[in-house]
């Protein structure tokens, strides 16, 4: 099992069934991706880029997207939180996590890295 796994595992419910989740459907929409455990949390690359990040924080989970100053989809519900190139869906439950939003904001983000816009 690998650094960021045992970060998932690791965490208390409601949190890591919530990371469980966004493992799984990231993995499921953008193919390529690669977990890795960079800056003490779970981050997904993808052609060795970052792509985005999962951090429990508070009482929350974030999954946060690199260079998101180019996504153009749901900019409604993402928190910048005083962040100039990152945004985040930000989810308290899984009840929250809205799966349509989450797939076309992952579509999105794959879309803008495949445009090379990110660094």
């Amino acid at each position: 099992m690998n650094p960021a796994e045992e970060y998932i595992l690791s965490q208390h419910e409601p949190y890591k069934v919530m990371l469980l989740y966004l493992q799984t459907v990231i993995e499921q929409i953008v193919p390529g991706v690669e977990l890795k455990f960079k800056y003490k949390i779970p981050f997904y690359y993808l052609d060795g880029k970052p792509f985005c990040y999962m951090n429990q924080a508070k009482n929350y989970v974030d999954l946060g997207f690199w260079n998101a100053a180019h996504l153009s989809v749901h900019l409604d519900k993402m928190e910048t939180a005083g962040r100039k190139i990152m945004r985040s869906l930000r989810y308290k439950s899984l009840e929250e996590i809205d799966l349509a939003v989450l797939q076309e904001v992952l579509l999105d983000a794959e879309r803008v890295k495949n445009k090379n816009f990110w660094s």
